[in-house]
């Protein structure tokens, strides 16, 4: 009877150790397949609740409209309080928290996108769509998303890369949105600030298994709904133009707005701003008198885009009330994103661009302010063009919705030279 060789047997403990079920390929795996499923479900789970959130409040502005004005305010001035006791790495939207975490990733994991920061930022969100705040839930999904993934690394040894953030952020914008392309093109473009070739198959498996988990819990749903109209070459050549810069200078103008509030040197500025529960609730107050004396500018704002954009009137108005709802709301400090927002002041803005287009389409139109407006703020064009193409499944509209977004990137860059998130995510760097 023939022994095998020891050679043969420290060949074999090599090969197995390599490529057998504890190998370093099979728990990365195992960490992006867990991370990315848990990704889906929890995108979900917390769209569900931010719905019901938004619902609540709406209900209670319409049975007791007075109460917002009392009770908004001291909302808002009680979240910050809270934010910044418990988790000041919770405030705000959520993405310059990733993007900072991804330049020092170990770091990052136990500062920003931590286990009490993203329970903290999923609890602050939903209270604040209680008191009627102007935030969405886009950007906590993505801090939330990034943490997941870095913590199913952790659990499986894998080293903590800026590429597990990237993936895991890009992950929670496909599972939000139900729009997988733009979770990659948002990685590409936004997270990523010098896109490496290895982060491609993360990003691209992280991005597929969540929407996978989203398509399969939630349905094939269209996030606007299907718009079946386009524009002629005449049409997109006149309107395409106009939308981008209306919209990219509006755009611009409230990301000069958000980061000059966290600067300003006026005297009465700088004083609410040292004193921040004071400041959330004045921000908090002018929430308030605008949902009360509008009654459209609460939340996210998503219901009343998906009716402009299936051809409903709103007032004339409703852009700008909404531009300063948000504002106010971003400014205040408290947990939330604005991604969703963003998309309703833009549709705000197409639909004031249907009264110089009358005989256009006018949902076409719509989303033409839409994506000249959010490219204008988040200045991500190839990102906002995905998005809108995505959630409303508008294929014929794609090279007017590309021309806009270019046209939108570069009218922003007039007014406002700094990128929003890239800018606020320095504010999150650790002290030298």
């Amino acid at each position: 009877m023939m022994r095998a060789s020891p050679h043969k047997f420290d060949r074999f403990r090599v090969l197995l150790r390599r490529h057998g079920p504890q190998a370093l390929v099979w728990r990365r795996r195992i960490a992006i397949l867990g991370g990315a499923i848990l990704v889906g479900l929890v995108a979900l789970l917390f769209a569900r609740l931010a719905d019901e959130a938004g619902e609540l409040f709406l209900r209670f502005a319409r049975r007791w409209w007075w109460a917002p004005l009392a009770v908004t305010p001291i909302g808002f001035a009680g979240l910050v309080w809270l934010t910044r006791r418990i988790a000041p790495a919770a405030a705000g939207s959520g993405i310059p928290q990733v993007m900072a975490a991804s330049r020092d990733p170990v770091s990052g994991l136990d500062r920003l996108v931590s286990a009490k920061t993203v329970i903290v930022k999923l609890a602050l969100t939903l209270s604040a769509l209680l008191l009627g705040a102007s935030v969405g839930r886009e950007g906590p999904t993505v801090q939330v998303s990034a943490a997941i993934m870095a913590y199913a690394h952790r659990l499986m040894g894998i080293p903590l890369r800026a590429s597990v953030y990237i993936a895991g952020g890009a992950a929670g914008v496909a599972a939000a949105f139900n729009t997988p392309l733009a979770g990659v093109a948002f990685a590409i473009e936004e997270l990523a600030a010098a896109y490496e070739q290895r982060m491609t198959l993360l990003v691209m498996a992280a991005v597929l298994i969540a929407g996978m988990v989203s398509l399969g819990v939630a349905g094939d749903y269209v996030y606007f709904g299907v718009m079946h109209q386009t524009l002629g070459v005449r049409e997109a050549i006149v309107a395409a133009p106009v939308a981008g810069i209306l919209g990219g200078l509006a755009g611009g103008s409230f990301s000069r707005a958000m980061l000059a509030a966290g600067r300003a040197t006026w005297s009465p500025i700088a004083w609410l701003r040292a004193r921040p529960v004071r400041f959330a609730g004045c921000c908090g107050l002018v929430v308030a008198l605008l949902g009360v004396f509008t009654g459209l500018t609460w939340g996210t704002g998503y219901q009343t885009a998906n009716a402009m954009i299936a051809g409903s009137d709103v007032p004339f108005w409703f852009g700008g009330a909404k531009f300063a709802a948000t504002l106010a709301t971003a400014v205040s400090g408290l947990p939330g994103g604005i991604f969703a927002p963003s998309l309703s002041v833009g549709a705000g803005v197409g639909d004031m661009l249907r009264s110089i287009f009358p005989s256009y389409p006018p949902g076409a139109i719509v989303l033409l302010g839409m994506i000249g407006y959010f490219t204008g703020v988040v200045r991500a064009p190839l990102t906002a063009v995905i998005i809108i193409s995505e959630t409303t499944a508008s294929r014929g509209l794609l090279l007017p919705l590309l021309a806009t977004a270019l046209i939108a990137d570069f009218a922003a860059q007039l007014v406002c030279k700094d990128r929003l998130y890239h800018s606020l995510s320095q504010r999150f760097a650790p002290p030298a």
